[in-house]
C-alpha cells in the first residue's frame, strides 16, 4: 500500500510546479502582466523580453527551483524512512514530472501555464547533475549559433536522455530514467510546437546573449 506521505509529496510537487512566477513577481513587482505582453507566455524567457534581464533572471532562478526543490521531497522521504533507497531515483523522477507538469498546467492560471523548460532544469539538476550541467552548456551553444531561446530548450532536452542512453561515463543502470528522459523531452518538444512553426517561417523572436555593437 502505498504510503499517505509519498501521495502528500506528490501533491506538495504539483503545488511547487504551479507557482506562477512570472506573473506574479510582474504583477507584485513591477504591476505588469507579462502574459499580455511580449509572447503572452508566463514563463522566465517572455520576462525577460517585457521586465528585462534582471527580473527575468529572478523568475528563471524560482522556476529551476521548483523543479530541484520537488526532486528533493524524494530525498526527505528517504531519510525519514518512509521510501526505500532503491526507490529513489524513480520517486525523483516521478515528482519532478508532476512539477513539470504543474508549471504547464498551473492550478493557479486555470490550467495554463509556462513552457517547463526551467523547471525541467531544475529537476534535472536534483537527480544528474553531471549531465543537466552539459545539457545547459548544449543549450547555451544552441542559442549562441541560432539566437532561438526555443531551440536550444529541445535540443538541451532531448540531449538529456541521449547522454544517459548512449554514453558510459553517465549510465546510472536506472532505465527508467532513460525512458522518462525521452518522455520529458517529447513534452519540451510538444509544448514548443508553435515555437516550431515560427521558426520555420522564420517569425520567432529571437534572443542575443551577446549584443552586437552598433558602428
Amino acid at each position: 500500500m502505498l504510503n499517505p506521505l509519498i501521495l502528500l509529496g506528490g501533491l506538495l510537487a504539483y503545488f511547487l510546479g504551479s507557482i506562477p512566477s512570472a506573473v506574479w513577481f510582474g504583477k507584485l513587482i513591477h504591476g505588469i502582466d507579462v502574459r499580455e505582453h511580449g509572447s503572452g507566455n508566463p514563463g522566465a524567457t517572455n520576462t525577460f523580453r517585457v521586465l528585462g534581464k534582471r527580473a527575468g533572471t529572478i523568475v528563471l532562478l524560482f522556476d529551476i527551483a521548483k523543479g530541484l526543490l520537488a526532486t528533493s521531497l524524494a530525498v526527505l522521504l528517504l531519510k525519514w524512512g518512509i521510501l526505500a533507497e532503491d526507490k529513489l531515483v524513480l520517486t525523483k523522477l516521478i515528482f519532478g514530472i508532476i512539477a513539470v507538469f504543474g508549471h504547464i498546467f498551473s492550478v493557479f492560471l486555470r490550467f495554463r501555464g509556462g513552457k517547463g523548460v526551467a523547471t525541467l532544469f531544475g529537476m534535472m539538476l536534483g537527480i544528474q547533475l553531471p549531465v543537466a550541467l552539459i545539457s545547459l552548456a548544449i543549450f547555451l551553444l544552441t542559442l549562441l549559433t541560432s539566437n532561438y531561446v526555443s531551440l536550444g530548450s529541445m535540443v538541451a532536452a532531448l540531449a538529456f536522455p541521449l547522454m544517459l542512453a548512449f554514453v558510459p561515463r553517465f549510465n546510472t543502470g536506472e532505465p527508467v530514467l532513460v525512458m522518462f528522459g525521452f518522455f520529458l523531452a517529447v513534452v519540451v518538444i510538444w509544448s514548443h510546437h508553435k515555437n516550431i512553426r515560427r521558426i520555420l517561417n522564420r517569425e520567432e523572436n529571437k534572443t542575443y546573449l551577446i549584443k552586437k555593437k552598433n558602428h
